[in-house]
């Protein structure tokens, strides 16, 4: 069977129990046999790392030691998938420069609603805004025949380097209260070659809710399964 390694955790908010749990169906129906990890300790385990064909990451926070980081590299690098979704994968290890290039892009903001809008509360952060398709998008695989759609959750800002396919984006609109001065676009999916590896990732992803409209739990199994791919 092909062995899907899920590393979960971190920040509570992101639901990383239940966002995990919920691909288990579509992952065994695939064929895939399944191993739960709580900490990113596994990643040194380079025995067996070198047998993982997926490597599905959801920790919030927190840092790799060196040896972690060298064993998740190395399995990439040697043809395991590396998929992951919103903070789980981009609000993660940020005092890793090897974890930082590997992923291309670090989360830096979600600015959410103006001052007068705001309640005090988690939704202060959740705006509607679209997801668009590139060009490349509409020829791949994983996000081929989707539309562009929209969401109200948290909208990624993201520094990130120009060593990726993009498949989709999202523009942060310029609004009177905001010091910036014209619309920020950051990319939303995209794909990554590193090594013998597939690297593919989403923005959206905040909780449950979220991972379960239809364009997005359609794009992530469509990136699990093209990642797992050698």
């Amino acid at each position: 069977m092909k062995k899907v390694l899920i590393v979960r955790g971190g920040w509570e908010g992101h639901q990383p129990i239940e966002t995990t749990d919920s691909f288990n169906p579509f992952l065994k129906g695939e064929g895939f046999d399944v191993r739960l990890e709580g900490s990113t300790a596994i990643y040194a385990d380079h025995e067996y790392m070198s047998t993982v064909n997926l490597i599905i990451q959801a920790i919030t926070f927190g840092q790799l030691e060196d040896n972690e980081v060298e064993g998740l590299l190395a399995s990439v690098s040697n043809g395991a998938g590396f998929v992951g979704w919103h903070g789980g994968v981009l609000a993660s290890f940020g005092l890793s420069e090897k974890y930082l290039h590997m992923i291309g892009a670090i989360f830096v903001s979600h600015p959410g609603k103006i001052d007068s809008e705001r309640t005090g509360d988690q939704s202060d952060w959740f705006v509607p805004h679209s997801y668009t398709i590139t060009p490349s998008g509409k020829r791949h695989e994983i996000t081929a025949g989707i539309e562009d759609f929209e969401l109200t959750t948290e909208q990624y800002w993201l520094l990130h380097d120009p060593y990726m396919d993009i498949l989709a984006t999202t523009t942060q609109a310029k609004r009177a209260e905001d010091p910036w001065h014209e619309p920020v676009t950051s990319p939303a999916i995209w794909t990554r070659l590193w090594g013998e590896g597939k690297i593919f990732v989403i923005t959206a992803g905040h909780d449950l809710e979220v991972l379960n409209n239809d364009n997005v739990r359609k794009i992530i199994e469509r990136g699990i399964t093209w990642a797992s791919k050698r």
